[in-house]
């Protein structure tokens, strides 16, 4: 009599401990439709969802490594939209081997696809004066910086990570 008693103990709290586990999981999965856009990172990381190294990102997207400052760490990318937004730690220029430089401000968005960073807010290069980069792409050896024009640079300059240099402005 005790054994059946125990297995069907066993089995009545195996059932109501899954039970309650599947009702996190639903709790979490509405907790993360529910919240902004700003948080959740921190509900894909409860659910294991990590997030890669922002160069491997650009990189899986056939994008130059080094277009962003090497502090510039932190970002958000949204898969369905392929809204990409980097977070640099503080307003900044980074020089390129080819002489160029791009000014980053402290968020920087765009809409990342294959070979193609569009819709850019948060950059700027200097051509005479500051000028705001709307697309950066790349085909082959080549990397195409979108201010205003297309200007061709070599994609060798910016496939290492560099830090940036703090400015007053962006």
């Amino acid at each position: 009599m005790d054994e059946i008693l125990n297995k069907v103990g066993t089995y009545w709290i195996g059932r109501r401990a899954n039970k309650e586990l599947d009702s996190v999981g639903d709790d979490i999965n509405s907790l993360s439709s529910s919240i902004g856009d700003g948080t959740k990172w921190l509900v894909s990381k409860i659910k294991g969802k990590m997030q890669k190294p922002l160069p491997e990102l650009l990189k899986d997207h056939d994008i130059a490594i080094g277009i962003f400052p090497r502090d510039a760490t932190h970002y958000e990318f949204d898969e369905q939209t392929r809204k990409l937004i980097v977070y640099v730690p503080q307003i900044c220029e980074v020089g390129y081997r080819d002489s160029s430089v791009l000014r980053f401000a402290t968020t920087v968005t765009g809409y990342l696809v294959k070979g193609k960073l569009a819709d850019i807010e948060g950059i700027k290069t200097k051509v005479v004066i500051w000028v705001k980069v709307t697309a950066i792409s790349t085909e082959g050896s080549k990397l195409y910086v979108t201010a205003g024009m297309k200007k061709t640079r070599s994609r060798e300059a910016y496939e290492v990570l560099r830090g940036g240099v703090c400015v007053d402005k962006f």
